[in-house]
């Protein structure tokens, strides 16, 4: 709480809160990023708007038919998500991009209660290991059965889990994580939700 304090002393402008879901409501998809970026959504109101993790997932979910292809990195820019909605394991921005426990365990009931509104939900994308993690607890399952990898898959509750390296500019710059990579994450989860209807 008290580095968002600081941060609203600072950018008084942005929008600063608890970050909202963005996309449809009627998603068989849901993307699960990790938390608001300082200068991404805490900035902007709108998961992964603002920063480069945005432009890479955008572009991705317009290639495989689950975004219009109008992001612009901003709110108001006209983009719209079909069969796919975006929310975070954590809700609010934390210090250096790095939630703890107590704030990641917390804001599980959020994580939870958002796939609970989800009627046609059938597979979730993990973006990292702290939101596979959050993900796989909250639905009751033991990590040591679904443990995370970038292109696994697991069936846990009902859902079929999909891994993947966070979009981050990190990791793309390191090389962890090039656009195929993450490309063929959500190739298998479209060839998946075709198969299933």
């Amino acid at each position: 709480m008290a580095y968002r304090d600081e941060v609203a002393l600072r950018q008084p402008d942005w929008y600063g809160g608890a970050v909202p879901s963005f996309g449809d409501p009627q998603a068989r998809l849901l993307v699960l990023g990790l938390a608001p970026g300082v200068s991404g959504a805490h900035r902007t109101g709108r998961p992964f708007t603002g920063d480069y993790a945005g432009d890479l997932l955008y572009e991705t979910l317009t290639r495989h038919g689950f975004a219009n292809g109008a992001f612009d990195a901003r709110p108001d820019d006209g983009l719209a998500l079909h069969d796919c909605m975006v929310t975070n394991a954590v809700r609010c921005v934390p210090p250096q991009n790095k939630p703890v426990g107590a704030e990641i365990n917390t804001c599980r009931q959020f994580l939870l209660s958002r796939m609970a509104t989800l009627p046609r939900l059938a597979a979730v994308v993990c973006l990292g290991r702290i939101a596979h993690d959050s993900l796989v607890r909250g639905l009751g399952a033991r990590l040591a059965d679904h443990p995370f990898g970038h292109g696994a898959a697991h069936d846990v509750a009902g859902y079929r889990i999909f891994d993947s390296y966070h979009c981050s500019r990190y990791n793309t710059n390191t090389g962890r994580l090039t656009p195929a990579m993450f490309d063929s994450v959500f190739a298998a989860v479209r060839a998946h939700l075709d198969r299933s209807g």
